[in-house]
């Protein structure tokens, strides 16, 4: 039935990082021009010296996303190397102090601090976004409709970014509340139509809320400038295997809520408070206590509810023989736990914020050899 693409880009964000003290170093703009010379306009800056970001081509399997994630994160790391300085990946750093961090001199980004002030100076975070082609801008807003309720259960696959300023903040993506202070985040409403989605994108615009329709930034919307489907939702993964898993299980989403759409098929138009509420407590526990079933209403089991997902997107993984793949590496994660889990283990097991550090700059390396 499907006759769109589904084709997949994906955004990460990670942190550089000073090898001997493992805080953050504001290394930025050195790495990138390292990084540019074997990914191009790929790799860019971000909001802080200490973070850059990279972007995959427009990938049409998910075997081409792991081939170009291997590469973007291999070139990094070695741009980073060659410079004294390690990557990793995760949603925020251990130990490293926001004020300490330094901007990136570009208008751009002194235009955010003057607008957003504190919340945009203390916003040392780093996601992963990721884009699902989608050329038919109507359906997009049906499959937002759709989706919105799963975007929970990402999150907590993806959780890896439970320490924050050297302390254990009890959550598995505090990156997640962190980012909730910001205006136009969260989930998006449910929307008759695109009509009803550009007006009120344009009451925003107008009142002053937002400079443009760049500046939506809810857990999945429509960008403004390439026709996809694109999920915010999610902490930047640890490792590549993840990352795929996720890419895989958003593309399959947007898939199944498309063909869903064009059946015109009913769907949860949950409340934004009871989606809120899942938002938090994903972020909050993780795969380590029950989740909330959107559309049934009730709390269950974290593994009970991604497996719900799994089922959910299952025919569209099928079809474009992502099944084994997705279903093994979702597996592997509720056995293993998600990054923040794993965090937390590595200091549980030493002690020191410095190891979690060099257990974050492992899990980012692995498999890119």
């Amino acid at each position: 039935m499907a006759s769109e693409e589904f084709t997949i880009g994906v955004e990460e964000e990670y942190q550089i990082i000073d090898p001997e003290t493992r805080a953050l170093r504001p290394r930025g703009q050195q790495v990138l021009r390292e990084a540019r010379q074997e990914l191009g306009d790929d790799v860019q800056p971000e909001l802080f010296r200490s973070q850059i970001e990279t972007a995959t081509p427009v990938c049409r399997t998910l075997a081409e996303v792991r081939t170009e994630l291997i590469h973007s994160r291999r070139a990094l790391i070695d741009a980073a190397e060659s410079e004294g300085s390690r990557l990793g990946a995760a949603g925020t750093h251990p130990f490293s102090l926001w004020d300490d961090q330094k901007v990136t001199p570009k208008a751009r980004y002194r235009g955010i601090l003057e607008n957003y002030q504190h919340i945009a100076r203390e916003l040392v975070i780093f996601g992963c976004h990721v884009h699902v082609g989608l050329s038919d801008r109507e359906a997009g807003v049906h499959v937002m409709n759709r989706a919105r309720v799963w975007l929970a259960p990402l999150l907590a696959l993806s959780a890896n970014s439970p320490f924050w300023q050297g302390e254990d903040t009890g959550y598995a993506s505090f990156r997640a509340e962190l980012w909730g202070w910001w205006p136009m985040a969260g989930p998006p409403a449910v929307f008759a139509s695109k009509a009803e989605h550009d007006a009120l994108v344009n009451a925003l615009v107008a009142t002053g809320s937002i400079e443009d329709i760049t500046k939506i930034y809810w857990d999945i919307r429509l960008p403004e400038k390439v026709p996809t489907v694109e999920f915010r939702v999610t902490d930047v993964c640890l490792t590549i295997d993840e990352a795929v898993m996720i890419a895989g299980l958003e593309r399959a989403l947007v898939r199944t809520c498309y063909e869903q759409a064009q059946r015109d098929e009913p769907f949860p138009a949950a409340r934004p408070e009871l989606l809120r509420a899942a938002h938090w407590r994903a972020a909050r526990f993780g795969l380590d206590a029950d989740l909330i079933d959107v559309g049934a209403e009730r709390a269950v089991p974290a593994k009970e509810h991604i497996k719900s997902l799994l089922a959910f997107v299952r025919p569209a993984l099928e079809a474009t023989n992502d099944w084994e793949e997705v279903s093994t590496l979702v597996r592997a994660t509720l056995k293993r736990g998600n990054g923040a889990s794993r965090q937390c283990k590595a200091f549980e097991r030493a002690g020191r914020m410095e190891d979690v550090v060099d257990y974050i700059i492992a899990e980012t390396a692995k498999g890119t050899t």
